[in-house]
């Protein structure tokens, strides 16, 4: 089985325009599959993924922002999830999995939604810094470890990359692709915010 990092490009623009999948789920599923495009395809399918790309499109403008206190007042979460109907805002599911994400959020500690939200500064200062570890290597080889490593940087600071607290085998978005599967409508975790007492602001050293 190839390593996600060494999936073709073509391959995942691809299957992505076949499913409306996420970038990170075309690449897991088409790894899993050996690199088989119609494999690949089933797969999304079998997790509902597939069938999330595509109401990703549709409008959210309802939802709920729900707050998680922990370790007695030391960490605070607040975050927004939008749906499409008020209905399903109301529905007990729904909130179980907005309660089930502010929990994850103050165990995990992630820094931003998505990895489109991560500034290209940032990226590009995490890239230097892997070229300059393999310094020495043949530039494909370089170029594929790099990709990696970025892979890896992002599933610790992207909260629909991170792997869920009480699940590790699902990331976020597989938990929140399967939750749209099964409400049937289109969910977005829009924003959050995370608080530590005692931690710096981000104005301060």
């Amino acid at each position: 089985m190839p390593a996600t990092s060494e999936i073709n490009p073509q391959l995942v623009k691809q299957l992505r325009e076949k499913t409306n999948a996420g970038f990170m789920d075309c690449k897991r599923a088409l790894a899993e599959s050996g690199g088989d495009l119609q494999k690949a395809e089933a797969i999304l399918r079998t997790k509902g993924m597939a069938s999330a790309g595509k109401k990703a499109s549709r409008a959210t403008k309802e939802g709920i922002v729900a707050s998680y206190i922990h370790l007695q007042g030391k960490v605070g979460v607040l975050v927004e999830v939008n749906c499409e109907t008020d209905f399903v805002a109301r529905n007990e599911n729904f909130r179980d999995f907005v309660k089930d994400i502010t929990l994850h959020i103050a165990a995990a500690h992630p820094l931003y939604v998505n990895r489109e939200q991560v500034s290209s500064k940032i990226v590009e200062a995490e890239r230097a810094i892997y070229e300059a570890q393999m310094k020495g290597k043949p530039a494909n080889v370089v170029s594929k470890i790099v990709e990696g490593k970025l892979d890896k940087f992002y599933s610790t600071v992207c909260l629909l990359e991170q792997a869920f607290i009480k699940n590790p085998d699902q990331t976020i978005k597989e938990l929140l692709n399967a939750k749209i599967a099964e409400l049937g409508e289109n969910i977005v975790i829009r924003r959050f915010t995370r608080y530590l007492v005692g931690e710096p602001l981000a104005a301060e050293p």
